[in-house]
């Protein structure tokens, strides 16, 4: 089965094409592999990110991801049909009347109607079995287009639509054994990839960590997810974003607090103060990190900002952040009986906190195992959109366009 891919949910505009085969689980009921042998392979992707354009708003100006998504979506589908060697001229002359519903559909969207219905009229329906979008969560301004454009290759080329919650992209995603996988790009431009699900049992529990989210969620069998925990205010991503920004760092936060917190350590400098660890021992599952700013803001503010204060706050910063999501992960693991713990979202790709997980479910003897995908994929693409599209699709779980929305809260269930 082949699944085109689609991601607009923030600043990252991602289209994937997959050929996948197998089920999930078949009728092995606590094993994830797949009694039918999933496997599945890249055929053509594509992914621009548009960090540096909002670098000077010092964070994601949906007015600007809205207008770089409709401009970016019809050339990445082109690269990506290209790679997969499936873009082939359009014969039928009289195929342009299938596009007069288009300008209707798209009259929200002038410059991807303007983009679009060129490549449509070009190029013949490609051998796609299903086309996978972002419904959300994510912001409304950004899933809409790439919505929109779902919707407007569904009609025309007469392929079903399958609605992904992007989080569970980012559990699907890190599932797959991504071990050898020689990625040739950070950004995905020529990614190359073939595989399987890795070897786990359930249940499972993903940690996921993003700019908009901090969740723990859990799941007995596959599809069927159960939230335990979630930040009460400012997302891990959003805090370090924000701490970035009051230590004139720039945008995006992460990379480069870690960068400094490295730093520090490589040159054992530590600072003589210390952050409280936010709701470290409140007996739950959920998180703030709001007040972690503020502490920053106390430091940065009172003291001259050095270069070797900026490492002092950097380190204890991160490793404040990470000593919580440990800590935390590691109490669902004991308490629910945990067997494989993966981590997904931006700051997933966070060397620091990836080692200190895995270092703590080593030394805790827990049973479970730690699945993480390669930093390159813990970020926002399409190709964990069109994995998850596929299990929806072997299902048969399709969506009618006109039930196919925007949800910008949209979640696990």
């Amino acid at each position: 089965m082949r699944i085109l891919g689609i991601e607009t949910s923030c600043d990252e505009t991602a289209v994937c094409l997959i050929e996948a085969d197998g089920a999930f689980e078949a009728d092995l009921p606590r094993r994830s592999e797949s009694k039918a042998g999933f496997r599945y392979k890249v055929l053509g992707n594509g992914l621009l990110s548009q960090a540096a354009l909002h670098a000077q708003y010092g964070g994601v100006f949906p007015n600007l991801a809205k207008r770089e998504h409709a401009k970016n979506l019809v050339p990445l589908l082109y690269k990506a049909l290209e790679e997969a060697g499936i873009l082939l001229p359009n014969t039928m002359p009289a195929a342009g009347a299938a596009l007069v519903p288009l300008k209707q559909m798209l009259e929200r969207e002038p410059e991807l109607f303007a983009l679009i219905v060129p490549f449509l009229l070009k190029f013949q329906k490609p051998d796609i079995d299903a086309i996978a979008v972002t419904a959300g969560p994510g912001l409304e301004p950004a899933l809409w287009v790439g919505i929109n454009f779902a919707k407007a290759l569904s009609a025309v080329w007469d392929i079903p639509l399958v609605a992904v919650n992007h989080m569970e992209g980012h559990i699907v995603l890190s599932l797959m054994d991504t071990r050898g996988t020689d990625i040739h790009s950070n950004i995905l431009q020529n990614i190359r990839m073939s595989g399987r699900l890795a070897k786990f049992e359930f249940p499972l529990l993903a940690l996921l960590i993003s700019g908009g989210h901090t969740e723990l969620v859990l799941s007995k069998q596959f599809g069927v997810y159960k939230l335990i925990g979630e930040t009460r205010d400012d997302a891990a991503g959003e805090a370090f974003d924000k701490v970035a920004r009051l230590m004139d760092l720039g945008y995006p936060g992460g990379p480069l607090i870690s960068a400094l917190a490295a730093e520090a350590r490589e040159e054992n400098i530590k600072g003589d103060f210390s952050f409280t660890r936010p709701m470290l021992h409140d007996g739950s599952f959920d998180f703030s990190f709001s007040g972690l700013k503020t502490a920053v803001r106390n430091v940065v503010t009172k003291r001259e900002m050095t270069g070797e204060l900026k490492k002092q706050v950097a380190r204890e910063f991160e490793e404040c952040i990470a000593d919580v999501l440990v800590a935390k992960t590691l109490r669902a693991v004991e308490e629910h009986d945990v067997r494989a713990v993966v981590m997904g979202g931006g700051v997933s790709a966070n060397t620091y906190i990836r080692e200190r997980l895995a270092e703590a479910l080593e030394k805790a003897d827990a049973s479970a195992e730690h699945l993480v995908p390669p930093p390159e994929l813990a970020t926002d693409n399409a190709l964990m959109i069109a994995l998850a599209g596929y299990f929806h699709a072997l299902k048969e779980d399709f969506v009618a366009a006109e039930n196919l929305n925007a949800r910008g809260n949209l979640k696990l269930s």
